[in-house]
């Protein structure tokens, strides 16, 4: 990727240093005015239950929005991947209106909580909290961390190394972790997601001025929003994967709802998830997808590598330093964030569950935030022969995401299924996506697109857990949608 902001201006460099450090002193400032610090799990991962909408909002819009999308959506240089902020809309509402009400009735820290309950069991919940975790440590993790440093090399010097950006984005995302919690994450989240935004749409109203907001010769198929059966989104998966990717993204994936899950009330809660749907309807759409198509008719096929150039063209030089620094933020709010819910798996579901009494979670957190942060540094260079960020985020998604749904989905619908008989169907999930991933469809055995492929394995899944909890003799129960939303 070419260099974007000249290294020898160290004004930039100021610049971005100074901004982060006022966020910084800004979240701290908030943070300290929060009562007295007890060391519980509900303190560390939930903020003590006191976050209003504003935060809980600025909170979810972070966690999700990072140079993951910034440079992965935009690397695909196409109109059609805005797809997946849009039907992130309608998943962010069955999370309002459907899962929150749940969560609070049964008082989670993490969503397998819900799942224990439902089975009543706790080897159901200990597989889908491991799951999550090595979804986290060997997906999210890292893969921010590579989209962060990548875009801060082409912002800095192609010749420092990559891994020495991430580095430096891991140690202070790994701080605002261990000293603040998830009050800090998501209060930082809120401050960044202003700049982040703002600078965002900036970009955007620059880059059409660029072209004089004329996207002729770019080719049809990257202004269409009707995907053909070879693009990255078919538009026919709209109406079959798509929806089921976004339940489970923001329904029932520690990351997001942890967040949700931190309101005082169930209203106040609602409130920041619908407010965080808005921004994901009005303003997150344009921000990954059209820097992308402009660079295309700038500069070609460029991949990821589009939206480093693009800035680099229509961003006044006076405004790089601020730039980085919201790049900055957007990679350590992801990090932060994803980071504490990866604590608190571990914290909640495995250390208390098999090793015993937590006092002090604070000090647990600290541990584990320095460990994860290790392995998440490491795997960084794992990612850098990555064609497409984003392409590849979400099919490695799938061999988690669907046979995680499909717990749920058995937990929620279902009644008389035994934890047993959702962990067979979860394992069938994983291996079978896992056999369509790597093995049936390279090999052209099965030509179906992933996101097609995922409906299948979340309905067989799905099957595979009533069919063995009937050959363990049990017999089960649907008992409905209404059921699922009031019962206990």
């Amino acid at each position: 990727m070419p260099e974007v902001f000249p290294t020898s201006n160290g004004t930039q460099i100021l610049v971005c240093i100074a901004i982060t450090a006022f966020i910084g002193i800004a979240t701290w400032l908030k943070v300290r005015q929060s009562k007295a610090l007890d060391g519980s799990s509900k303190d560390v991962f939930l903020a003590g239950g006191g976050l209003s909408w504003l935060f809980i909002a600025g909170s979810i819009t972070l966690t999700n929005l990072s140079t993951d999308q910034l440079v992965g959506m935009n690397g695909n240089q196409m109109a059609l991947l805005a797809w997946w902020e849009i039907c992130g809309f309608f998943g962010l509402l069955i999370l309002a209106y459907v899962f929150v009400p749940i969560y609070y009735r049964n008082n989670c820290t993490t969503v397998t909580e819900l799942l224990e309950k439902r089975y009543h069991g706790k080897s159901i919940r200990t597989l889908i909290s491991a799951l999550f975790l090595l979804g986290n440590v060997l997906i999210y993790l890292p893969a921010a961390l590579y989209s962060g440093g990548l875009f801060m090399q082409s912002l800095f010097s192609t010749e420092i190394s990559l891994i020495y950006f991430a580095i430096i984005l891991g140690v202070i995302s790994a701080a605002y972790a261990i000293l603040g919690g998830l009050r800090a994450v998501a209060v930082m989240d809120t401050y960044s997601g202003i700049g982040v935004l703002g600078l965002a749409m900036l970009i955007v109203i620059l880059a059409l001025a660029a072209v004089d907001f004329d996207l002729s010769g770019v080719p049809a198929e990257r202004l269409t929003m009707i995907g053909a059966s070879d693009s990255p989104i078919p538009f026919h998966t709209l109406f079959t994967g798509m929806i089921f990717i976004q339940i489970f993204y923001w329904s029932t994936n520690q990351n997001i709802t942890q967040r949700a899950m931190a309101a005082p009330t169930v209203k106040e809660a609602q409130r920041g998830v619908m407010a965080a749907a808005a921004i994901r309807i009005l303003i997150v759409p344009p921000i990954v997808v059209i820097p992308g198509i402009v660079a295309f008719k700038l500069f070609g096929d460029v991949n990821d590598a589009a939206y480093g150039m693009l800035v680099a063209q229509v961003l006044p030089g006076w405004l790089s330093g601020a730039f980085a620094a919201m790049v900055a933020a957007a990679v350590i709010t992801t990090f932060s964030a994803v980071l504490n819910s990866s604590v608190a798996l571990y914290s909640v579901d495995f250390h208390e569950q098999f090793i015993g009494e937590v006092n002090d979670h604070w000090k647990l957190a600290a541990a584990i935030s320095i460990l994860l942060t290790v392995v998440a540094i490491t795997l960084v260079p794992l990612y850098q022969n990555a064609e497409s960020i984003i392409n590849l985020l979400q099919q490695l998604n799938g061999l988690v995401s669907m046979p995680i749904l499909s717990a749920f989905v058995v937990g929620l619908l279902f009644r008389g299924v035994v934890a047993s008989a959702a962990i067979g169907g979860v394992i069938w999930g994983v291996a079978l996506y896992g056999l369509f991933t790597f093995k049936l469809e390279p090999a052209g055995i099965i030509t179906m697109h992933y996101i097609d492929f995922m409906v299948v394995t979340l309905v067989t899944s799905v099957l595979a857990s009533l069919m063995i909890n009937f050959m363990l003799g049990n017999r089960s129960r649907f008992v409905g949608f209404r059921a699922a939303v009031t019962e206990d």
